[in-house]
């Protein structure tokens, strides 16, 4: 199986030299996303471009999120998930607790955790396992 996402047609020096799977076996031994050429997806908090999420067996994705408005508090009943703010200030709702949050502040929800992001921001997620809209929970 193989997970050629990235655009052949791009003009690269890079892509000839790194971005091309090494094959072992009948697989790459690794996996690329291009984030800036993946479509957002609506999600609890804003928009979300997922990496890796269609890789089988996968331990982690990776998720860049812009955050427009105060998501929906929800949590996860698997899914241990890793947040770090890249753009803007705000807050994060855990657990009813509000914690500020600025660029580079990294934040560990473990499943169970009722959360949500207030405010304009930009983040990256980690959930491991890989994300499951599956493991997306709501109490209302």
């Amino acid at each position: 199986m193989f997970f050629f996402l990235i655009n052949p047609n791009r003009p690269s020096s890079l892509q000839r030299k790194y971005l091309r799977p090494k094959l072992f076996a009948v697989m790459a031994n690794y996996l690329i996303e291009q984030l800036d050429e993946v479509e957002p997806t609506p999600c609890p908090c804003g928009l979300a471009k997922r990496a890796f999420v269609g890789e089988p067996n996968a331990v982690a994705s990776l998720h860049e999120v812009d955050i427009k408005r105060d998501s929906a508090v929800h949590y996860h009943k698997r899914m241990t998930e890793i947040y770090l703010v890249l753009e803007g200030e705000g807050h994060m709702e855990l657990d009813g607790d509000m914690v500020p949050l600025r660029p580079m502040t990294a934040v560990y929800i473990k499943p169970g955790c009722r959360h949500r992001a207030v405010g304009r921001l930009k983040i990256i997620n980690i959930p491991i396992p890989a994300f499951d809209d599956g493991d997306e929970w709501f109490d209302d």
